[in-house]
């Protein structure tokens, strides 16, 4: 399948690519400011990412996390530009070693090539043009993800910290609780444009990601109103959030609804509104 679509906002230019076409959660958005490349793609589709490499300015590579959408050329394109790729310190394990990829994702993505070297990124990073990148730890989705902020430009490179503003399916291996204090940390940045390798460029960022953080708050509260008439996980899951996905069937609950509703039956709701809330 070629490229699924070009972007160019600004300085930013980027291309979607993906071998299935279902969605969000299938396709992926390489990113790419000034000298500057941002995650890579998966390793399915290095032969629609590299002639966009080749054809970019690329001296710095910066990844958000070790998954093996975002990681997964790390090692071709070091080889290819002779550089160092830099990700957060919990990612150094994973990327090195390579990890057991699930099956659905496999199928999606393809597995990690392992990276042989990685450095691991500074409390500040910078453009070709002395502006700065701010890396900040956004846990939730997986311990290693990292966002990058632009204050300059108020951009946010936002990872998997988004995907969408409707949360409806959870992985079996993220943190409801620590997803939520996350987007509390990053709706207190100052931005305005949301670089998301999943759902595009979205220009009312803080908007959406307020949506999102409020989206998933409403969804403990009906889950936790269900639960207190007595209402089985299976039965509030349905009345929530609808029936089970194929993709959460094949993915054999790894990447399912019936997760999601786990958690949200959990999460302290007052920890994040009223006085808790953040101000947007």
């Amino acid at each position: 399948m070629p490229v699924r679509k070009h972007y160019q906002y600004g300085p930013v230019t980027g291309i979607k690519v993906g071998r299935l076409n279902q969605g969000v959660n299938t396709q992926f958005i390489v990113y790419h400011i000034q000298d500057t490349l941002i995650d890579t793609g998966p390793s399915n589709q290095w032969k629609h990412v590299k002639p966009f490499i080749e054809a970019s300015n690329v001296r710095q590579l910066l990844l958000t996390h070790h998954h093996e959408d975002h990681a997964g050329n790390a090692e071709s394109i070091a080889k290819m530009l002779k550089l160092i790729p830099k990700a957060p310190k919990l990612a150094h394990k994973k990327l090195k070693s390579g990890y057991a990829t699930p099956f659905f994702q496999r199928l999606v993505w393809g597995s990690l090539k392992p990276v042989s070297e990685v450095h691991e990124l500074g409390d500040k990073e910078f453009l070709q043009d002395g502006s700065e990148i701010i890396p900040i730890h956004t846990p939730g989705h997986a311990k290693d993800l990292t966002v990058f902020y632009l204050p300059k430009q108020k951009f946010l490179f936002s990872g998997d910290l988004f995907i969408a503003n409707r949360l409806k399916m959870l992985r079996s291996d993220e943190n409801l609780y620590d997803l939520l204090s996350s987007l509390k940390k990053a709706l207190a940045l100052d931005f305005e444009v949301m670089f998301c390798p999943h759902g595009g460029v979205i220009e009312n960022g803080k908007v959406a990601l307020k949506e999102k953080y409020d989206h998933i708050l409403a969804t403990c509260h009906q889950s936790q109103a269900e639960k207190a008439n007595n209402q089985s996980l299976a039965d509030i899951t349905k009345k929530v959030l609808g029936d089970e996905t194929f993709v959460g069937k094949l993915s054999g609950g790894n990447f399912c609804k019936e997760n999601l509703i786990k958690q949200a039956l959990e999460i302290p709701v007052a920890d994040f509104t009223g006085a808790n809330a953040p101000q947007v």
